[in-house]
């Protein structure tokens, strides 16, 4: 039996400079079955030398993933991604804090063996607050001032960055050092820059939420206000787990606003933790969404909603959301998962997990699953490996590139075992909405549900992993078995919804080629290997990391 250090015995352990830094890990397939079945039936053997627990080949597989596009693509002294985009560069810092509270509540336990000691003094403290410090130093290198004046969607993927970040402090003080809601002992040093992260959460949620409007379709958000209204899911979607994570998480804020001003001229008002405006924008949010109608084929969100005949606010044309896009994209199916896990803690009804539940079985419904060995297009994949459409094209834009890792980090979020901080929230007499045995029968029988998952998730980190390149970088379009496939048979096989318009890829196609011989490695098509593919690899490991953590607790 493996003799196990604890995650204090482990940073105890790395103080002793007698000890060998483990090398980065060596960039192999290394999930931990003897042997695996790919996405397309083929059979492969384990990697030799992986190990043969499977929760550690994916830390060694989620920290190495973290490491790549740390070293490959963040910018310390510009404290940026230089390649991402505003808003992409937003979700790669939430899915970098994400992916510490994984590690940090997950069996941070180390087997002390021949084989892993060099990852049992990987200095995993030391790696956290690396880490950490960077998204740290990317406060400061967000083009925050070009945000607020982009479109409502972009300013959200603020808000639930830097609100991630915070539970990230708050569980890592909690787990490892004294709760946070302790003044009489030290905290943890990283919860010092909670106020920063605070301020601007609410300086964006502020900004956005001006998006909401009732004049047309009888509510809903507004994409952008530069452009003919529309309504789309996303947008929505992120105002509603923003305003519910604001309820939940948001510490309050002490610090002025001097960029805001109410209509006598005076600074914004600082705002204190579990507004109930926030949790009534979170319910009116999912009720409107829910009523919308904006769902095609599947039961799927589809992209949104144009008002016909709409010429301005003088002319509005019908007034309703009555022209959908029906096109689907993987994280529009994603982000409203977090908000409907919030909406249960804050409100005890299992209206909103029997939803999330119902939505997330239709996804796997579109990739395939459980036909493993299928290559026929379902509407989010194929073979139970998601997919969006324009991955076999190879035509994804920036935008696209990012979309699978969303949905899985969303999807994380939805079945996250409760943390200290949602326990003492739920045990908090003076918010009390149930008794303990009310809500706990629930958690227990969501959570099964969730287990459940684990199989379809492992699916596709295994076809992640083998988009890896020689450096570690993964690619956008998983479990190509290359060597195996018919290329006519699989590329561009892909099929949008009738009527549908790829807005979010179509620019990006019509400048490429899709001309010429196939290249071998199908993810150096279009735009490649890229900071966003690298961040959906950190965020499928990062998923698979908490399900096989849930029977080592």
């Amino acid at each position: 039996m493996l003799c196990f250090l604890s995650f204090s015995a482990v940073v105890n352990a790395l103080a002793h400079p007698s000890q060998e830094v483990l090398e980065a890990p060596s960039f192999s397939n290394s999930i931990g079955d003897a042997s695996r079945e790919t996405a397309f039936g083929v059979t492969e053997s384990a990697p030799q030398g992986s190990t043969h627990d499977p929760i550690l080949n994916t830390l060694q597989d989620l920290i190495a993933a973290l490491q790549v596009m740390q070293d490959k693509y963040f910018v310390l002294w510009q404290g940026t991604w230089p390649t991402s985009i505003d808003w992409t560069a937003a979700v790669l810092g939430t899915h970098v804090s994400a992916a510490l509270s994984s590690l940090t509540s997950g069996p941070l336990d180390i087997p002390d063996t021949d084989e892993l000691q060099g990852l049992s003094f990987f200095r995993l403290e030391n790696t956290v607050n690396r880490f950490f410090s960077q998204i740290s130093a990317f406060y400061f290198g967000e083009n925050a001032f070009s945000l607020r004046n982009q479109a409502y969607d972009d300013m959200l993927w603020v808000v639930l960055g830097w609100l991630e970040n915070i539970k990230f402090q708050n569980l890592h003080s909690d787990l490892h050092y004294v709760s946070s809601n302790d003044s009489s002992r030290e905290a943890w040093y990283g919860t010092q820059f909670q106020s920063s992260a605070a301020h601007r959460a609410r300086i964006f949620y502020e900004l956005a939420s001006a998006g909401w409007d009732k004049t047309l379709c009888n509510g809903g958000m507004i994409w952008s206000p530069y452009l003919m209204p529309y309504k789309n899911a996303i947008t929505n979607e992120l105002y509603i787990s923003a305003s519910i994570e604001m309820y939940l998480y948001f510490p309050g804020d002490s610090i002025g606003a001097p960029f805001l001003v109410d209509s006598q001229g005076t600074q914004s008002a600082r705002k204190n933790p579990h507004d109930p405006l926030h949790l009534k924008a979170a319910i009116d949010g999912y009720e409107w969404l829910k009523n919308s109608n904006m769902t095609g084929i599947g039961g799927l969100y589809a992209d949104g909603f144009h008002i016909s005949g709409w010429q301005s606010t003088s002319n509005p044309g019908s007034g309703q959301c009555d022209d959908l896009n029906t096109m689907v994209y993987t994280y529009n199916q994603g982000v409203v998962l977090s908000g409907l896990r919030g909406l249960w803690l804050a409100t005890n009804s299992q209206v909103y997990l029997r939803d999330g539940h119902d939505l997330v079985h239709k996804v796997l419904q579109a990739t395939g699953w459980p036909h493993t060995s299928s290559q026929q297009w379902k509407g989010l994949g194929r073979g139970g490996v998601l997919e969006d459409a324009c991955d076999s094209r190879g035509v994804c834009s920036q935008d696209g590139q990012t979309f699978k890792g969303i949905f899985f980090h969303h999807l994380s979020g939805f079945c996250r075992p409760l943390q200290p901080q949602e326990k003492e929230f739920l045990a908090d007499t003076n918010r009390s909405h149930a008794t303990v045995d009310d809500w706990a029968e629930d958690y227990e029988q969501h959570m099964k549900r969730c287990r459940s998952y684990g199989p379809w998730i492992k699916h596709n980190a295994q076809a992640a992993l083998m988009t890896r390149d020689s450096d570690g970088k993964f690619g956008g379009w998983w479990g190509r078995p290359y060597h195996q496939l018919d290329a006519n048979k699989i590329v561009d096989s892909s099929i949008i919804p009738d009527g549908a318009v790829d807005y979010r890829n179509a620019d990006y196609e019509s400048k490429s080629s899709t001309t010429g011989p196939t290249p071998q490695d199908y993810n150096d098509r279009g735009r490649g290997r890229t900071v966003e593919t690298q961040s959906g690899g950190i965020a499928v490991l990062k998923a698979l990391y908490q399900w096989q953590s849930y029977d080592a607790r």
